[in-house]
């Protein structure tokens, strides 16, 4: 970092506050408890917590008061930014995760400072670098935090930072809220398009220009030749490899192609599997699968082999439209889904899809319709990109806002402050005078 601004002073985080201080309290006291849940992870997000008597939460828990501030020690909390101030409690007490690390500010030493150095991607960074413990559950040591430098303003000058970060990252979160908000109505618009599209509405002023046939109606099996694969025995080693024909299971069907698979099965497993390859082109409805995975439509880019959660569509051209059939699928995920039998995880089968219906208009509407929805979904695309642009744009506002703070640049710093190094100075007495204290009780 450049020279220290005028008036500033560098400072272990050891030297300005108490590191997990004890609290001593009645045990029918109500009180505040805070689980890792409760911490956010957005800078300056409210930690929230649970109403608790003090003597049911005072053993095996951190202690903290209002004011604090709280890190998350442990993967990945840590590296996902976990932090905050504790905002007023109960009586102004708590407890919380053990994977806390609770700063006490001392006076003259504003929480929202502090708080705002230990936000910084530079500390974050190097201590990740220094985590201990196995993978998966690695900790920032103590030693880490409390011998942390960090550039110290003068007490008013903290204030005035930790207003100014308070007053900027307030609009920088409303601008977040607005862009998470348009997410959802982009999906909904999708949805929206394809609805009119498989009922006919988005091609109604059409059909009186064209005088149109009526729609009527198809079982997938009458316009499409449907199969499904399986899933060669895992523990022959001679069954997958690293490269050969590509293997496709139900994940894939999150995105809109399949262009590569994770996993490839050599020619003993086809053999021994009678593994149909599905060609380019081949639709697949996830049969089943974890969460929002059964009733998703993808289109395979590669020739593949699949297992037996995917249903694959062949498409007779002759008939339908293939990306008709498609949008028809992708229009009926809800209705699909709703389709699946069984217990805990009910699951389509190929009978279902097989005998599925959809509405069929001519093919010159087909045409005019796939052709409609594709212009319509390449402006939602060129939206969402915009919208990935701006969101990237607003991810980088928070970290450059507190390089900004720590450089002396947020705002302007004043003559008349006292300085950093006379704070520090009535600190190292205080620490004594109380040191001294707790050897004459002793």
């Amino acid at each position: 970092m450049s020279a220290l601004p005028t008036g500033w002073s560098k400072t272990p985080i050891d030297a300005i506050a108490e590191f997990n201080p004890k609290t001593i309290a009645d045990d029918s006291l109500q009180c505040a408890f805070s689980p890792m849940q409760h911490l956010g992870i957005r800078f300056r997000a409210s930690m929230g917590y649970e109403d608790r008597k003090w003597g049911d939460i005072k053993k095996a828990y951190v202690h903290f008061q209002s004011r604090d501030v709280i890190v998350a020690k442990v993967t990945p909390c840590f590296e996902n930014g976990k932090a905050g101030v504790v905002p007023e409690i109960p009586n102004g007490i708590g407890a919380g995760s053990s994977e806390f690390c609770v700063f006490r500010p001392a006076q003259g030493i504003d929480e929202r400072y502090l708080l705002a150095w230990l936000s910084t991607e530079d500390f974050r960074r190097r201590a990740t670098v220094v985590m201990t413990g196995s993978v998966g559950l690695k900790r920032v040591p103590k030693d880490v935090f409390l011998s942390e430098e960090l550039p110290l303003a003068p007490e008013s000058e903290q204030r005035r930072i930790a207003d100014k970060l308070d007053t900027v990252l307030t609009r920088v979160d409303t601008l977040n809220d607005r862009l998470a908000r348009i997410i959802p109505l982009l999906k909904r618009f999708r949805q929206s398009v394809l609805a009119a599209a498989t009922s006919g509405r988005l091609t109604e002023d059409w059909r009186i220009s064209h005088s149109s046939a009526k729609w009527s109606s198809a079982e997938i099996q009458n316009v499409a030749h449907v199969g499904t694969g399986s899933t060669p025995l895992r523990s022959n080693p001679d069954f997958f490899a690293t490269s050969g024909t590509p293997w496709v299971t139900s994940s894939a069907t999150s995105e809109e192609f399949v262009k590569q698979a994770e996993e490839h099965v050599t020619s003993a497993a086809i053999a021994a599997h009678r593994l149909k390859i599905y060609p380019v082109g081949t639709l697949l409805v996830a049969m089943y699968g974890e969460g929002k995975t059964r009733g998703q439509v993808t289109e395979l880019k590669i020739s593949a082999a699949i297992n037996q959660a995917c249903a694959a569509v062949i498409v007779d051209e002759t008939k339908i439209s293939k990306q008709f059939v498609k949008l028809s699928l992708q229009a009926n995920y809800l209705e699909m889904r709703t389709l699946a039998e069984g217990g805990n995880q009910p699951n389509l089968n190929l009978s279902k899809i097989k005998s599925f219906a959809i509405s069929v208009p001519s093919q010159e509407e087909q045409t005019e319709i796939v052709r409609r929805v594709e212009i319509l979904f390449a402006y939602a695309d060129r939206l969402e990109a915009r919208l990935q642009t701006a969101r990237t744009a607003a991810d980088r506002l928070t970290p450059a806002l507190l390089a900004k703070a720590f450089c002396g640049e947020l705002v302007p710093q004043d003559p008349n402050d006292e300085p950093a190094t006379e704070l520090l100075c009535h600190l190292r007495e205080a620490r004594a005078d109380k040191s001294r204290g707790e050897g004459r009780r002793r």
